[in-house]
């Protein structure tokens, strides 16, 4: 099947690329589409991967408010690849440079953005997977919130982000708490560096398990990593007076209700740690491009279940069900 309907007019109508896209809830097709071609300030980047995010799921799942089907490479977001075409006005760039990107259209063999949408990777990540969108979102999460030396944390949820920030909190020096509601889940945050762990089970004994481990002073800083109303109530409820709680879970499937008495008596501040600011994005990327180089984030149990592209639907359906260590899926584009 053809999809004529390129992001840009491509350089031939001979030149074609494979790309996905969401066809109805929980099913997606690959379409032949004409290969983009750079405009002003823009960069083509020949796919070798893209991470698949949990917000996908929602589309996939078709609520009432998805059109289908999606652009070709929607809702790919966590690719990268090597620059393969400049568009004009584009300096400090070079074809064949490796990088990483804010794209909305990674579901493909190529995607188009703006230059200064890219960071690129050095050589010691040279055939690695590197969702960098994701991993900047880690590192601007991890930016947010104010984590010290010294500072117990609580970590609600471990899936690739609060495993991510566990590891960036521990190396910070912080005592880390990780609650997680599966024992693979528990022994990753462990290997990334959680001084204590506890099964996400019982509301109230979480709570009272936290108070033991902090002599009754909970923690200073709590982290919700999940998007849902149960685990915000209980990240809410580990704060001391004056606590911080940062949200890290991205919650897309409706409104919430919080204890607003018990926030405003406390004193909590209350961090939404999602950026949508593109040059924002960007330097979370770069930041998380320096610490994977250096060896402060090993990005090798995160990345757990790898899938081709005609494999897409399997790849969110794990991301959805979570088989036995699952963290994070991603797709190989080549």
């Amino acid at each position: 099947m053809k999809d004529t309907s390129p992001l840009h007019l491509p350089k031939s109508a001979a030149e074609t690329m494979l790309a996905a896209r969401l066809t109805g809830p929980g099913q997606f097709d690959l379409v032949e589409c004409a290969l983009p071609y750079p405009g002003v300030g823009e960069v083509r980047i020949a796919l070798e991967g893209c991470g698949v995010c949990a917000s996908n799921l929602a589309p996939w799942a078709g609520p009432d408010w998805m059109e289908f089907p999606t652009e070709p490479g929607a809702p790919g977001h966590e690719g990268w690849g090597r620059i393969d075409a400049l568009g004009s006005g584009v300096t400090g760039l070079q074809e064949g440079a490796r990088v990483a990107f804010l794209g909305q259209h990674s579901y493909a063999g190529y995607d188009l953005v703006p230059a200064n949408h890219v960071v690129a990777l050095p050589p010691a990540l040279d055939g690695r997977p590197f969702p960098g969108e994701a991993l900047g979102c880690v590192m601007n999460i991890f930016a947010r919130s104010g984590i010290e030396s010294g500072m117990r944390v609580a970590i609600v949820g471990i899936g690739f982000i609060g495993a991510a920030l566990t590891r960036l909190a521990a190396n910070k020096g912080a005592e880390v708490i990780a609650i997680s509601r599966r024992d693979s889940s528990l022994a990753l945050a462990r290997r990334m560096g959680a001084a204590h762990t506890i099964p996400m089970e019982d509301h109230w004994a979480i709570i009272e398990d936290v108070r033991a481990l902090t002599d009754g002073a909970v923690c200073d800083v709590s982290i919700e990593a999940v998007g849902l109303q149960w685990p915000l109530d209980l990240a809410a409820e580990l704060l001391g007076t004056r606590g911080r709680l940062v949200i890290a879970g991205y919650h897309q499937d409706g409104p919430r209700q919080v204890n607003m008495q018990s926030w405003n008596w406390r004193g909590l501040d209350v961090i939404n740690a999602h950026e949508r600011d593109p040059i924002t994005c960007v330097s979370g990327m770069q930041r998380a491009v320096e610490a994977v180089a250096a060896g402060q984030l090993d990005l090798d149990p995160l990345l757990t279940h790898e899938f081709a592209l005609d494999h897409l639907g399997a790849a969110l359906d794990a991301t959805r069900d979570k088989p036995d260590g699952f963290v994070k899926a991603w797709l190989t584009c080549r």
